[in-house]
């Protein structure tokens, strides 16, 4: 498979029509209809549903367009890392992390960076533990900040000076409001907003005990942002980190801490086979200074 056709192959499955990808490529649609089916007679395999005025990606161009999309940012970002001049940094550096407040330490170094290297761009992207591992074992970023510790034969990490802690976001005229903090009896009984990976892989489950199976889950979520909009329409309670949702002013919504507390670390962590690029080896001295004087401050 060509790179080229990989990228004509995502060009239709995001329009959606021959007509748009066509245009947007600077091709007939002949060529590139042409091109398509190529490509399914060289794969084996129907890769499109072609109705009268769209198309549909089958069961296995469905799984092709996940692959050809990484595929394409791999060799974008090989062609870029490169390119860069050996005299002037430039460049990319590429993060995922989880949703968490101590982004703001990987922000403060990017700013520190920024001021002294202008051509480097920072790429954030955000995905929950498993995302972010996955990305890094294909070489898609450059770090990851992940709340589990690493296989440490595999990963180089650090582990951060920084916690977030779990508890319940709620409707600020939420009954449960008026408590400072929450039991396992305050909640075990109420509709429960959840993480996608909270109801059987994440540590604060173990607080509830036994009662972890008959929870009344009536949602999951994978940004709390959309959670968030879930507890103020009244669906239920989330289940979420602090700091995340802006609760102060006049926000409809509150957060609650859990009793007993429940904490989650937070790890900063590469691959030790994958090659760095210049920028991101410029990056960690950065990230650890940053780390160095939070450490000081406290």
């Amino acid at each position: 498979m060509e790179i080229r056709v990989l990228q004509y192959f995502l060009a239709v499955a995001r329009e959606g029509t021959l007509s748009a990808a066509a245009e947007t490529l600077h091709l007939t649609q002949p060529t590139l209809s042409r091109q398509l089916r190529d490509l399914e007679d060289d794969l084996g395999k129907k890769l499109f549903i072609r109705g009268a005025h769209s198309i549909k990606l089958t069961e296995e161009g469905m799984l092709l367009r996940k692959r050809a999309e990484q595929i394409v940012e791999l060799v974008s970002r090989t062609e870029n890392d490169i390119k860069c001049s050996d005299e002037t940094l430039s460049g990319d550096v590429y993060i995922g992390a989880g949703e968490t407040y101590a982004v703001g330490l990987a922000a403060a170094a990017a700013r520190k960076m920024q001021s002294e290297h202008p051509l480097v761009h920072y790429h954030i992207y955000s995905g929950d533990g498993e995302d972010v591992i996955e990305r890094l074992d294909k070489g898609l970023i450059d770090f990851g900040i992940v709340f589990m510790p690493v296989d440490s034969l595999k990963y180089n990490s650090i582990t951060m000076p920084l916690v977030d802690e779990w508890g319940i976001l709620m409707r600020r005229d939420s009954a449960l409001a008026e408590k400072d903090r929450l039991t396992r009896d305050d909640i075990s009984d109420e509709p429960l907003i959840f993480s996608r990976r909270a109801a059987d892989k994440l540590p604060v489950c173990k607080w509830f005990g036994d009662s972890v199976e008959r929870l009344n889950i009536v949602s999951t979520y994978n940004l709390v942002y959309n959670a968030s909009i879930l507890v103020r329409e009244g669906i239920g309670y989330a289940l979420t980190f602090d700091k995340l949702i802006n609760v102060t002013g006049d926000s409809e919504l509150c957060f609650r801490p859990l009793d007993p507390p429940v904490y989650a670390k937070m790890y900063f962590v590469w691959n030790r086979f994958q090659p760095m690029t210049k920028s991101a080896e410029k990056f960690l001295a950065y990230f650890r200074d940053e780390l160095g004087q939070q450490d000081t401050h406290e």
